[in-house]
């Protein structure tokens, strides 16, 4: 076996607990992928003989790389919503599984993607994954002590996370103005049952607010004309059939009567895992 191979060998090791990291700081598939990319890239071109722990040096180099996305996302703002179109087949997503089975699951998501670059990393590292403040602290540039703060204020938000709307009857009334708005192109009509940090998710990316989730719908009123109500996982949501079974899946997250989250799944191996019943 090759230095080179036995480098990647190690490397695949990590790469489930890399891909969960780098999700979670991102929402993203896509960007979790590329990021973990990178991150072999970057063990490729180093000379790690001298390091220890190659899980902490190639979960810092992950931190890293998803910190530099947050910060580029957020300064250039969000890009227009390009949802309600096939999307490529990533597969089954086992950190999405992983993610939903916390304790808020959805919700989590939610208020991460309000948080800070520098917050949710803090927290996502520290809280979720156990990294020492020390360590986080070196790829914030930042000492120790602001690490914890940034854990802690981000700790704050999450707990603050509202309940999930559990009322079907509920659901079903904002997802019936939600499709009515899209199909007329009413944006006003959207903003009105959209929470003002909705946040939609697709396999390719994140868009949030509420202003840019409203445009994005309202652009596709095309396919809102043939999406009807089904029952995802138990929750009401919107599907567009082909041939009987359905072709995209809007999951939706409700919190105070309006819509909190949206995910747009497209992939056939991410669909095939969910319950879709035509109510």
């Amino acid at each position: 076996m090759t230095d080179h191979d036995f480098l990647a060998e190690r490397f695949e090791a990590y790469r489930g607990h890399l891909r969960a990291v780098a999700y979670r700081m991102l929402g993203s598939v896509a960007e979790a992928e590329d990021a973990v990319q990178e991150a072999w890239l970057r063990l490729s071109r180093s000379d790690t003989a001298e390091v220890e722990n190659l899980g902490g040096w190639l979960t810092t180099v992950v931190g890293r790389v998803c910190l530099d996305v947050l910060r580029a996302r957020r300064s250039r703002g969000e890009e227009p919503l390009e949802s309600w179109r096939p999307a490529p087949d990533t597969g089954p997503d086992p950190a999405h599984g992983a993610l939903l089975a916390d304790s808020v699951g959805l919700a989590l998501l939610v208020v991460l993607d309000t948080l800070a670059p520098a917050e949710r990393l803090a927290f996502v590292l520290h809280d979720l994954f156990g990294v020492p403040f020390a360590e986080i602290a070196g790829i914030l540039g930042r000492s120790p002590a602001a690490a914890r703060q940034l854990a802690s204020r981000a700790r704050r938000r999450v707990r603050g996370v509202r309940a999930p709307e559990a009322d079907l009857a509920r659901q079903r009334e904002v997802v019936d103005a939600f499709l009515a708005a899209a199909r007329d192109g009413d944006f006003d009509g959207l903003l009105a049952v959209l929470d003002p940090d909705v946040v939609a998710r697709t396999e390719q990316g994140v868009n949030s607010g509420a202003a840019r989730v409203a445009a994005g719908a309202a652009a596709f009123a095309h396919l809102a004309r043939v999406a009807r109500p089904v029952l995802v996982d138990g929750a009401t949501g919107l599907a567009v059939f082909a041939d009987g079974r359905p072709e995209r899946v809007l999951a939706f997250t409700f919190v105070s009567g309006r819509i909190a989250a949206i995910d747009i799944i497209t992939a056939p191996t991410r669909l095939a895992d969910l319950s879709v019943e035509e109510v």
